[in-house]
């Protein structure tokens, strides 16, 4: 790879690496996405197919350098995720970093999309954390428990928790059709909070756009990790962030670099 900001040259893997390094601070949330140049990020409904081989390089040091992987239920299931499994690469390079053998899942939902035989919940080799309201079913908690999983809760499902989260039904405009975050009932804030009193305090989200708006409206993201693949999709997929409404937030580039006409770019979110 080339880095071409802030510096001009080339970088070996240990030099990537250290980019890509969680900063020493009680907690830290950095948010990764892949998208294409006309800002779709998936193809037929999944990210792999814009994923170029340097976009894998630090995909993987997301949550190879990370205490916790965060992701939406819904990008959960799309997905396939099934929890994590460090190749002996992945395993080294954890035991340099001082980091657990293995990062557990913590996957944000509201009860709707994330049924207990769920993969994520029953093939993880470490406990999934799910995170949700007190506003979900009870039952549904229980089985989660049951199937292995360490619920946390964090927010009671007050209709004005909805409030930071630009829900458009607590909109002064009745015509904003603006669609509902999926995550307006949890306090995401709270639930960030508490990973980090767990320890968990370097945090790898990887979707999907509607938990990146609602994080960006909770105010708990740092960091922006966005590959631009050299490629166009155009259609109706979605794009890095939707959902909740916020006001425009500042971006700081802190690198870019290039490879094989990938762009892989960390922004600072201010």
């Amino acid at each position: 790879m080339r880095e071409v900001f802030p510096g001009n040259s080339d970088r070996t893997e240990a030099d990537v690496e250290q980019l890509y390094v969680y900063p020493d601070v009680p907690k830290w949330l950095a948010v990764n996405f892949v998208s294409s140049a006309d800002g779709g990020i998936t193809i037929e409904g999944r990210s792999g197919g814009l994923s170029t081989p340097a976009d894998r390089i630090v995909y993987r040091l997301g949550n190879d350098l990370a205490d916790v992987v965060l992701v939406g239920a819904g990008t959960a299931q799309a997905e396939g995720f099934e929890g994590l499994r460090p190749d002996e690469k992945t395993a080294e390079r954890r035991r340099r970093h001082g980091l657990a053998p293995i990062a557990p899942i913590a996957v944000v939902s509201t009860g709707r999309s994330l049924p207990p035989d769920a993969p994520v919940l029953t093939k993880a080799l470490v406990p999934t954390i799910v995170i949700t309201s007190a506003a979900t079913d009870p039952e549904l908690r229980a089985a989660w428990a049951s199937a292995g999983a360490d619920v946390l809760v964090a927010g009671t499902g007050d209709p004005t928790l909805h409030e930071a989260t630009g829900d458009p039904a607590l909109q002064a405009d009745p015509d904003d059709q603006r669609p509902r975050p999926r995550h307006g009932d949890v306090d995401l804030r709270a639930a960030v909070d508490e990973l980090a009193r767990r320890g968990l305090r370097r945090i790898d989200c990887e979707g999907g756009p509607h938990l990146f708006a609602s994080l960006l409206a909770a105010g708990v993201v740092d960091e922006l990790r966005l590959t631009v693949a050299p490629m166009l999709i155009a259609g109706d997929a979605p794009r890095v962030a939707m959902g909740a409404a916020i006001d425009p937030r500042q971006l700081e580039l802190l690198s870019a670099l290039v490879d094989d006409n990938s762009v892989l770019l960390r922004y600072r979110v201010h």
